[in-house]
């Protein structure tokens, strides 16, 4: 049981569990515009008539339901908040008590030179040769 704990508190499997949850609620949003205002409004320019109850207008005998795609809005919203609060808060949690950083932006990059020989650029400051060419670089 422990083995198994440790692998799903590894970093990168929450990183990718919260991906995939955000891209399925994203997937979700995604259909209801479609489904609600841009079938609807192709259906209108096509002149196929269908009437719906709700929030929103008819155009050519087409209903676009604002409606549906106003309450997909606001399911996205409180599904994103209720990720965040239930599966990225309590983790970042209990890996700031193992002492590991989670979800943070990545550190700078060392300063480096370039070789002016074969134009590297990616020479630490203290080399005194270049890695790929073998010539001699300046300090510095």
């Amino acid at each position: 049981m422990k083995g198994f704990k440790n692998f799903l508190m590894q970093g990168d499997l929450i990183v990718i569990a919260v991906g995939l949850v955000v891209a399925l609620a994203f997937s979700t949003l995604i259909k209801a515009f479609t489904d609600s205002i841009i079938t609807p409004l192709v259906s209108a320019l096509e002149g196929s008539s269908t009437t719906s109850p709700g929030l929103g207008w008819t155009i050519n005998h087409q209903f676009v339901n604002v409606g549906t795609f106003i309450s997909a809005v606001v399911y996205f919203v409180i599904f994103m908040l209720v990720v965040y609060f239930v599966l990225v808060t309590p983790y970042r949690a209990y890996m700031a008590r193992l002492g590991r950083k989670v979800f943070s932006a990545p550190e700078a990059a060392p300063p480096t030179k370039t070789c002016p020989a074969c134009l590297s650029s990616d020479l630490p400051l203290a080399a005194s040769k270049c890695r790929y060419c073998a010539s001699d670089v300046a300090a510095a």
